[in-house]
């Protein structure tokens, strides 16, 4: 499938240019899903020319597969900052959830976009399960070494992390209207007594 993005920018004006059809790109796609969304849809709501987006992206595949990419290292980016000031690792869980559930409630089309991804780019799409899991994996088995929870931490119990947050996400975020404090406070309890120390 190709290299997503053809030239990085230069200039603060060509990082400004990217991040515009990226932004664009996510409302196009979350609206009107990849195959309705359309290149001249992105540059239109971008405020860009046509020639802007071809100076980055080859095609509309090379623009979703950038923004599957641009949208998972954001949610990283938003909740990296709320777990560092967290007393322990099961804290900063709980504050890592209800930042990622705030990120989704502003950026509700990346349900969406994810979802197409399984079909557009699915080594995308894999890869965005793939990395997050990994992070929360590293996470636990330093905690596990600080004595903050149980020993046995594996890959199975980062799974089964991300998969609750994804789907506590869609149901309370994209599909309601609750507080992510709230939400993440029950999910952190329920996590706490699963991964306390033993």
């Amino acid at each position: 499938m190709g290299e997503a993005i053809q030239k990085m920018p230069r200039t603060e004006r060509g990082r400004r240019t990217l991040r515009s059809l990226l932004d664009a790109a996510a409302a196009e796609f979350g609206e009107k899903g990849f195959h309705n969304a359309s290149i001249s849809g992105i540059t239109t709501r971008a405020g860009a020319a046509l020639g802007s987006f071809y100076t980055y992206f080859d095609s509309k595949d090379a623009i979703f597969r950038a923004l599957v990419r641009d949208m998972s290292r954001r949610v990283k980016e938003h909740v990296a900052p709320a777990m560092a000031g967290a007393p322990d690792q099961l804290g900063a869980e709980r504050q890592g959830l209800a930042a990622f559930l705030a990120f989704a409630r502003e950026h509700k089309e990346i349900y969406r976009i994810i979802d197409e991804a399984e079909f557009v780019d699915p080594q995308s799409y894999r890869l965005h399960y793939e990395t997050t899991a990994e992070r929360i994996r590293e996470r636990l088995q330093a905690a596990a070494e600080r004595g903050e929870v149980r020993t046995d931490v594996s890959d199975i119990h980062a799974w089964a992390i991300m998969g609750m947050n994804v789907f506590l996400g869609l149901r309370y975020v994209v599909w309601a209207d609750e507080e992510p404090s709230k939400v993440a406070a029950i999910a952190s309890e329920m996590i706490s007594d699963g991964l306390k120390p033993r």
